[in-house]
């Protein structure tokens, strides 16, 4: 009886000791702060349309992006969000400078990636997302066709890799992130259609299914978060790139730009909360 008495005992400790371990856990709560950085962008701009020109412009690009990154409530560990937007402009001219094309464009993208925590901080990232694309080409010079239109959705493939490293005494997060497009939609007119045909009724055959033989778009990101303070000075490299070729229309356009910006992690607390003594920070980024 003895014996009896004892084991029930000790399993009584054991579950008692069980409930207090996972009550603790439970009572720290995770935070998940928001990546949140404005980006200003300058560089280079290469743009052949056929639909405007045969001939190849080369100028400049300007931009201003946002970028919002976020673990996932569901499981922050593995699951990270990303959303992007970006304004584009652009002023091109000919080889012999006696005319420009304009470019504006905007991009907006979602999507989630799963990531895995690496030995030496660090860390790498894929999964997909959406986007969709708005643009318009126009031409200084022409008459009767002046403009190009340019609209996509897209489904793509996402990545990326995060380095945590010192450099001296300043702590720095590297990171390289590419997004190729996999498949969507692009909008297309016949060669010499005139929008004013489109605008008449004659709208039939202007949406194409995109697949890499007849849409193809690539983006290289390249960053660097140097933490001065609780915010981030980032500078990097984005490299676009577009390829496009239907109804005998081509359409070619690379950018190569510097960034400069700011980042930081921001924490969003109710103003009849505090922030909890335990809790668990969870970064979007690393």
């Amino acid at each position: 009886m003895q014996t009896i008495f004892r084991h029930l005992l000790i399993l009584l400790t054991l579950l008692i000791t069980s409930a207090t371990t996972s009550a603790a856990t439970d009572s720290i709560a995770t935070l998940r702060p928001v990546t949140a950085a404005y980006m200003l962008e300058i560089g280079s701009s290469h743009i052949s349309d056929t639909y405007l020109t045969p001939l190849k412009y080369t100028g400049w690009t300007t931009a201003f992006s946002y970028e919002r990154m976020q673990a996932m409530k569901f499981n922050p560990e593995r699951w990270v969000m990303r959303l992007a937007t970006t304004i584009e402009m652009d002023k091109a001219d000919n080889p012999v400078k006696n005319s420009s094309l304009w470019y504006l464009g905007l991009d907006v993208s979602w999507g989630m990636t799963h990531r895995w925590k690496l030995a030496h901080d660090i860390t790498l990232a894929a999964g997909g997302s959406t986007a969709v694309d708005l643009g318009c080409i126009y031409s200084e010079r022409n008459g009767n066709n002046p403009a190009s239109a340019k609209a996509a959705w897209t489904l793509n493939l996402i990545a990326y890799a995060s380095w945590n490293v010192n450099i001296g005494s300043l702590p720095v997060t590297l990171r390289y992130q590419p997004t190729l497009p996999v498949t969507g939609v692009f909008f297309s007119p016949d060669y010499g259609q005139l929008y004013y045909e489109i605008y008449l009724g004659n709208d039939s055959g202007l949406a194409h299914a995109a697949w890499w033989g007849n849409h193809f778009a690539m983006e290289n990101l390249l960053t660097a978060d140097l933490h001065l303070s609780s915010t981030c000075l980032r500078i990097g490299y984005r490299n676009n790139i577009l390829s496009t070729k239907v109804n005998n229309i081509t359409t070619r356009m690379a950018n190569h730009s510097f960034v400069v910006g700011l980042s930081g992690e921001w924490i969003g607390i109710s103003s009849r909360k505090s922030l909890p003594e335990k809790a668990r920070i969870i970064s979007a980024l690393y």
